[in-house]
């Protein structure tokens, strides 16, 4: 499927999540920590942050492992520099990486992770080598702020699920199948979405084409992932609960998570 298909059903499905709010507590955690100038936007999709971010005046590097996400990044952040060119006040920069063990070359000021990044990471090892590699890409004093899924989310998410949709453009079946000993979830997600129509093609019949995925997240304790920061060489290691700067509870869906690198 061409990029501009995918890109179609991917943020029409996300259209909805909360990134202006992952926006402003980034923006409120570094006004009380520091602001910085260059930014990592690890595992940034379509750029739904990065490009924002770039707004601002950021000096942005968005790394992700689908080389058709970060086209899709690239195209919406054409499309931004196009509409509004006055708002360009940053820069982008695009690396196809694993998060697990991504590199610069160089430090960077914050390091950020929304929308449940980690949670795609199924073996400790694999937060431990992702928690090492961005302590080591951060400059001393730099920020390092994601969130995960709790268990309370997931065990929540396979309660209630199935989820269905059913509107003009786009549809679709979702299922959860929960294993509670690793506290792992699996998404299967059958959608239905309407073909763009594209500059220049003839009229043709309404088509829908249908795209399967299946999406695997673990949630970890959220001790577990302070202790392991802190093993990684994070000093000053917070834990607040959804989009809020309060302690977890009970019922919290997101935990967040802020880092600092010792100066």
């Amino acid at each position: 499927m061409a990029y501009e298909q995918f890109s179609y059903v991917y943020d029409r499905l996300m259209e909805d999540m909360p990134y202006d709010e992952w926006l402003e507590f980034a923006r409120q955690c570094w006004h009380k920590q520091g602001e910085p100038r260059t930014v990592v936007d690890l595992g940034c999709g379509t750029g739904s942050l990065s490009v924002p971010l770039v707004q601002l005046g950021y000096e942005v590097t968005g790394i992700d492992l689908s080389e058709d996400m970060l086209a899709i990044a690239r195209h919406k952040a054409d499309e931004a520099a196009r509409l509004e060119p006055g708002k360009q006040g940053g820069s982008l920069l695009l690396l196809q990486q694993d998060i697990r063990e991504w590199s610069l070359g160089r430090q960077t000021d914050a390091v950020v992770s929304f929308c449940d990044c980690f949670n795609y990471l199924l073996e400790p090892e694999e937060l431990v080598a992702a928690f090492r590699h961005t302590f080591e890409a951060l400059a001393p004093g730099g920020i390092f702020m994601f969130d995960m899924h709790t268990p309370h989310q997931l065990r929540s998410y396979a309660e209630a699920q199935p989820f269905l949709l059913n509107e003009d453009d786009v549809a679709y079946i979702w299922t959860c199948e929960f294993d509670e000993e690793r506290c792992e979830i699996e998404h299967a997600l059958t959608v239905f979405a309407k073909e763009v129509e594209r500059p220049g093609r003839e009229e043709r019949e309404e088509r829908f084409y249908r795209v399967d995925e299946t999406h695997v997240q673990r949630a970890y304790p959220p001790a577990f992932i302070e202790q392991e920061l802190r093993n990684a060489g994070f000093a000053d290691v917070s834990v607040y609960a959804d989009f809020t700067w309060m302690s977890l509870a009970e019922d919290t869906e997101r935990a967040f998570f802020v880092a600092v690198k010792p100066k």
